[in-house]
């Protein structure tokens, strides 16, 4: 309940629960408990006569005292007023009124298992393990553990497989944790394990669930949603320290809150954000989900975290229904039935008020629509933490407003909601408001409605004008030495602070949640999909090899003639290039932040490039096959003895230009992966097809020519140009032309033919590797 207190040397008080108010607080010695009508109180009454911010319980050596902090009705033990208490069990203290007053009853706590969760500093602090969901002995034999009603121990998540581990027993008396080939994996004390000893107080992380060996019992803590997330001392540098970006930044938001985060440009609100998900760590400080580092323990922890970027994380030619489809496919174990996934991708349309839209295309739904379908993406896999960039930016006041109110409701649902945003207009739905200022530094974090009066300004703009104009200002440590820091940062810490220590290295990269082959069918899916939904596109993927084989087949004639024949050539080796490099050009750019939020959360780099290559490249033979059957089916191409190299003549050509256009689509696709932006692809496509015609050989003798030959080595034209010619011996109608490579022999036709391949292959790789520079830094490899 509330924000709470650390208290900086433990004392040796006892542990004890207050029951007030129809709830009770197990009141830990670490920590100082305040009591009001204020609902981030940790102890809530909620009775008119009861002040704002009323006593609080604090730990005093061996004891507990209450203290009354100038409440306007008083506080009252056994019918006196009092102004200090020292409490215990047995203890009843009345607020606001000594006979009929808002009761608190003291009484002792039960006694703790003996061992606790290793990793977690200060269990009690925390919402998940501060009590086992539940409790049986300590297995004499192995124990199964997943989905599956059959399983000894049956874990009901649907990010946990039907068969997820077992926990076994060792001839020594001690246990082993084995995973049974999850998808989401098994974790000990936060790193993926695939059979492991296990010793007491390690947390055994499957799904949503942790089990933990104390004493001789197995306990059970769910990660329900209501989780705590404390930052201390974030630090972020770049330009190898010489920059700072975030400067010791520290707060605490405790489960079910809103909090915003505001400031100016270039104050770090962005850079805040990755250090928070984890997907770009701090380089100093701590993060803190529930008690648990989430760096060290990120593997297991990101599940958890959703992430709503600021742009679009769905293709927008898709249907709402069938876009949230793929995404449950692809973050759930393959072992899931289709109706549990149905049923999911259905409760969640349902949470987010998307019933009327479900059948209706992403792209034709308003902002604030769309903005809800990638929160519901998010929700898929019941996140605890949710983090949103700019989720009202571009969005009138209204729509600003319902997000935000939609935010609001997701808090109060049981999740700790983060949202940056440059709107100030809903501010008061929040819980906390986080300011940063320039440079990355702390400025106010408190309650919204009392942000304004502490930095003296009357409205928001004059605030961010003052932070452009008073750059000799120190807003950081005006904070540090207000009374607000001390109550709503100092004193509302809940886990001991560990100091400004290095952040831990990235883990390793986690195990994915389908496995490679179920991904790539996916991702194929979903990508035919909404190219077939995508109208403009399919007509000029149609169009294009109609036009430019209709304008082969005029320049040829019925029978290609000595001065025709490279022109001929030349055309279908150009209608190849644009068709393969204009199919390619735009898809990986446009995708960029799908791909690096899906990549985030398990998506396989090989398996997103596979199903581009599978997908365009049927696509693009199928264009090619029909250009040259268009622009040659028919025509006499005067091959020696109406014979190819190796095929007929018209089968050989249509292989080298079906390759010639394989090879150009990977070059495009080697342009998009490493553009930033997708205005630019149209201009490099143009560019990308004139040095196809001046490096292919018909135009230019590059044979001998020391630089301009080597160059053109890596110039699918040259090669395709090269087996077309040397399939109808263009030497021999043309005897202009002397080029080696046009010769009519098998060798030289499987020479170029094999290093149109190797061309395919060699830029296929260069985008697997550019695609990697647009990851989030913890997933690279």
């Amino acid at each position: 309940m509330g924000e709470r207190s650390v208290v900086p040397s433990a004392p040796s008080a006892p542990e004890l629960v207050v029951e007030a108010d129809g709830g009770s607080q197990v009141m830990s010695p670490s920590r100082i408990y305040h009591v009001g009508r204020d609902p981030t109180s940790d102890i809530v009454l909620q009775d008119p006569r009861v002040s704002w911010h009323h006593a609080v319980l604090r730990p005093v050596r061996d004891h507990w005292r209450l203290e009354d902090t100038g409440s306007t009705n008083g506080t009252y033990a056994e019918g006196r007023r009092v102004r200090s208490l020292d409490v215990g069990p047995g203890s009843v203290v009345r607020f606001g009124n000594p006979a009929d007053g808002p009761a608190a009853r003291v009484t002792d706590a039960p006694p703790h298992p003996t061992g606790r969760p290793s990793v977690v500093s200060h269990p009690s602090g925390t919402t998940t393990f501060r009590q086992p969901t539940s409790v049986r002995p300590l297995p004499a034999r192995t124990v199964r553990i997943g989905r599956s009603p059959d399983n000894d121990l049956v874990v009901d998540d649907l990010v946990v497989s039907r068969h997820h581990a077992e926990l076994r027993t060792l001839p020594d008396g001690g246990y082993e944790i084995a995973d049974l080939g999850s998808h989401n994996g098994t974790y000990l004390n936060g790193s993926a394990v695939q059979a492991a000893p296990v010793a007491p107080g390690d947390i055994i992380g499957v799904g949503h669930s942790a089990f933990c060996l104390v004493g001789d019992e197995l306990q059970e803590f769910v990660d329900n949603g209501e989780v705590s997330l404390e930052v201390q001392d974030l630090t972020v540098q770049v330009d190898r320290g010489r920059k700072t970006l975030l400067e010791d930044v520290s707060f605490p938001v405790s489960a079910k809150r809103l909090l915003a985060v505001v400031g100016p440009s270039g104050a770090g609100k962005s850079t805040l954000l990755n250090a928070l998900t984890g997907l770009r760590p701090a380089d100093r400080g701590t993060v803190l989900y529930d008690g648990r580092d989430l760096y060290h323990d990120y593997a297991e922890l990101r599940s958890r975290i959703g992430l709503v970027p600021q742009d679009d994380i769905l293709h927008t030619q898709l249907s709402v229904r069938r876009a949230l489809r793929y995404a449950a496919e692809l973050r759930f174990p393959d072992d899931t039935a289709k109706a549990e996934r149905e049923a999911r991708v259905e409760e969640v349309i349902g949470e987010l008020g998307l019933q009327q839209r479900t059948d209706q295309a992403i792209h034709s739904l308003s902002g604030g629509q769309r903005k809800r379908v990638s929160v519901a993406l998010e929700l898929l896999t019941k996140p605890s933490l949710l983090f949103l960039d700019e989720p009202t930016s571009g969005l009138d006041p209204g729509m600003d407003r319902s997000v935000m109110n939609m935010l609001r409701g997701l808090a109060d649902d049981g999740r700790t909601v983060i949202v940056v945003t440059h709107s100030v207009l809903s501010l008061e739905v929040c819980d906390r408001l986080l300011v940063l200022a320039p440079g990355g530094r702390t400025a106010y974090y408190g309650p919204p409605g009392e942000s304004l009066a502490f930095f003296g300004f009357r409205q928001w703009p004059e605030a961010f004008e003052a932070f452009e104009n008073e750059t000799g200002r120190d807003w950081a440590g005006q904070y540090r030495a207000s009374p607000e820091h001390n109550r709503y940062v100092t004193a509302a810490m809940e886990q001991p602070r560990l100091g400004g220590r290095a952040a831990p290295a990235p883990t390793p990269e986690p195990v994915k949640a389908q496995s490679w082959g179920g991904q790539l069918w996916t991702l194929m899916r979903r990508y035919a999909m909404a190219l077939t939904a995508d109208r403009t596109f399919m007509v000029i993927m149609v169009a294009l090899p109609f036009v430019m084989g209709a304008m082969t087949r005029v320049l040829a004639g019925s029978r290609l003639g000595a001065q025709m024949t490279m022109n001929v050539l030349l055309l279908l080796c150009v209608g190849g290039v644009l068709t393969g490099a204009a199919n390619a050009v735009r898809e990986l750019v446009k995708e960029r932040v799908i791909y690096q939020r899906e990549r985030a959360v398990g998506l396989s780099r090989s398996a997103y490039v596979m199903s581009k290559v599978l997908v365009l490249g049927l696509i693009t033979v199928a264009q090619a096959v029909v250009l040259t059957l268009v622009g040659l089916a028919g025509v006499d191409t005067r091959a020696p003895g109406g014979k190819g190299v190796l095929l007929a003549p018209l089968p050989e050509i249509t292989l080298a230009v079906a390759l010639l256009s394989f090879s150009a689509m990977m070059l495009g696709l080697l342009v998009s992966a490493l553009v930033r932006k997708e205005e630019v692809t149209m201009p490099l496509l143009v560019f990308i097809a004139i040095v196809q015609v001046v490096f292919c050989g018909a135009m230019i003798d590059l044979a001998g020519k020391p630089g301009m030959e080597q160059l053109a080595w890596l110039v699918p034209s040259r090669w395709g140009l090269a087996a077309m010619g040397g399939t109808i011996d263009v030497a021999r109608i043309a005897p202009q032309n002397t080029d080696p490579l046009f010769h009519h022999t098998v060798g030289t036709w499987l020479l170029n033919m094999g290093m149109l391949a190797v061309l395919s292959v060699v830029f296929g790789l260069l985008v697997a590797r550019l695609l990697r520079r647009h990851e989030p830094a913890v997933m690279r490899k």
